[in-house]
């Protein structure tokens, strides 16, 4: 059982520090000027025995009905909704603001058990500051200090009578451990070493796991808009404006059975014109994403696909070894579809080489059209990524390669292939036996790559493939022959 914890109060009294504190990881970016957090964000945390789902959320703010501030506070709103017990935080530091004053009465509207926070109260400077939040009404205010840690204790013994209470109402013995141990929000990818001698093609990942999807792109390509189509509600923040989006968001789905984990990321600009610090943070954060996805959706603003920042999104993804699917967004803006597609795959040929047959999809993630196609694809690349091959299978393929095609003389002497085996997957790697790898010409290296990947049908994920001399049979027995 989880205890839903949203932590809400007006921007820069530390909401972000305290998610990080409690969940145990720089998770969330944290910077010293107000309104960083936009999106709401979801975790799981312990405090002692306590297991919870803590809830950041946007810094409440006053503003016009259609201004981003406005969309950023319904989402604090809805979080609200969801959680069992709201953390409403102030700085003791800055004492008392009408901002305060004013969303703590939207707080005690709400009607949600409420726990007073009285952040940066390390030191004397906050004394007075912790005393004015008595005028919240909101209750007496537990002082701590996100940053230092100070206070854990203290906020502990608040929440685990809220903890209690939910237990009791659900029919749980009160203060037992759950049974279940927390996943991990973010973790590494764990590389899966093949057995040589195994002829078994079935693929090595679990399905009962949540299935990685990093969605990434430009600023404005419509990444968040996607994924709130895809889960049916508006989770995550949207609007006209380019950049809303700044941390990584996760979010949990089912589709068809099958559990997901979406990461909505910041848009990724030139590097030139990144100059601002919280700018680096979201990129950096953005190209976490990657590195713990499995699979990747670059989404391309179909007005203007294919420039050269969507490229360097692409390689980048093909060196991180990462499978992708191209998601061709805004669809309904195209007046001759089949033509637009046939130049767009005869571009994706020309400027992606590395990414043979990589899966283009016209979506619309304003009226939802081919998402299930989408997601369709993202499974099927998915297995593909975790694909492996016999090493029977690989040496009768490499056999009809090399007659085929022998390999070229080099200095006068043939350089002999030997055998081929896959090492591991996730993404497929394969190393090639042979007399000379140094001297093997990078065409030919290339040659083989290709027909692998035409033989075993493995498009658009990326392939490894190492050439490595072989261990000379005879050398024990010639240095046997030196020694005596």
């Amino acid at each position: 059982m989880k205890l839903n914890v949203a932590i809400v109060g007006r921007p820069n009294v530390g909401k972000s520090t305290l998610f990080n504190r409690l969940v145990g990881k720089k998770l969330a970016l944290v910077d010293d000027r107000p309104g960083v957090t936009r999106d709401r964000r979801e975790s799981e945390a312990r405090l002692g025995d306590i297991t919870l789902n803590i809830i950041d959320t946007a810094g409440l703010e006053v503003a016009e009905e259609d201004a981003l501030e406005t969309r950023m506070r319904l989402q604090t709103e809805e979080a609200i909704a969801l959680a069992d017990v709201v953390l409403f935080m102030m700085d003791a530091r800055a004492g008392i603001t009408p901002m305060d004053e004013h969303f703590a009465a939207l707080v005690r509207k709400a009607g949600k058990p409420t726990i007073l926070l009285a952040n940066k109260s390390e030191g004397r400077a906050s004394d007075a500051g912790y005393y004015e939040a008595f005028s919240l009404g909101l209750g007496e205010p537990v002082p701590l200090s996100a940053e230092h840690g100070i206070g854990m204790a203290d906020l502990y013994e608040v929440l685990v009578k809220f903890d209690d209470a939910k237990r009791a109402s659900l029919g749980l013995p009160i203060g037992a451990e759950d049974e279940e141990l927390l996943e991990e929000d973010d973790g590494p990818l764990v590389d899966v070493e093949i057995e040589e001698d195994d002829e078994s093609e079935t693929p090595l990942y679990d399905p009962t796991k949540p299935l990685r999807v990093a969605i990434v792109g430009r600023p404005n390509a419509g990444k968040s808009t996607l994924i709130n189509q895809l889960i049916g509600q508006d989770r995550l923040l949207t609007g006209p404006e380019a950049g809303i989006t700044r941390d990584s968001i996760s979010v949990n789905w089912e589709f068809r059975g099958r559990k997901f984990k979406l990461f909505d990321t910041a848009g990724m600009r030139r590097k030139a014109r990144v100059q601002e610090k919280l700018e680096k943070l979201s990129v950096s954060d953005a190209l976490r994403s990657i590195q713990f996805a499995e699979v990747v959706v670059v989404t391309l603003d179909v007005t203007k696909p294919f420039e050269k920042q969507d490229l360097q999104i692409a390689d980048l993804i093909e060196r991180e070894g990462r499978a992708i699917v191209i998601a061709l967004n805004k669809w309904d803006l195209v007046e001759n579809p089949q033509e637009t597609l046939a130049d767009l795959r005869e571009k994706a040929t020309r400027l992606l080489p590395q990414m043979r047959n990589v899966p283009l999809i016209p979506i619309s993630g304003l009226t939802g059209k081919n998402m299930d196609r989408l997601m369709q694809s993202i499974l099927d690349i998915y297995e593909i990524w975790n694909r492996r091959i016999s090493t029977a299978k690989l040496n009768r393929w490499l056999d009809g390669a090399t007659q085929g095609h022998p390999p070229p003389a080099v200095g006068g002497r043939r350089i002999k292939i030997r055998y081929a085996t896959q090492i591991k997957t996730r993404p497929p790697t394969f190393v090639v036996m042979c007399s000379r790898p140094d001297d093997l010409p990078e065409s030919y290296a290339r040659y083989l790559l290709n027909d692998l990947r035409d033989s075993f049908n493995i498009p658009a994920v990326p392939v490894r493939m190492l050439m490595r001399k072989g261990d000379n049979p005879y050398a024990a027995k010639a240095a046997k022959r030196k020694i005596q």
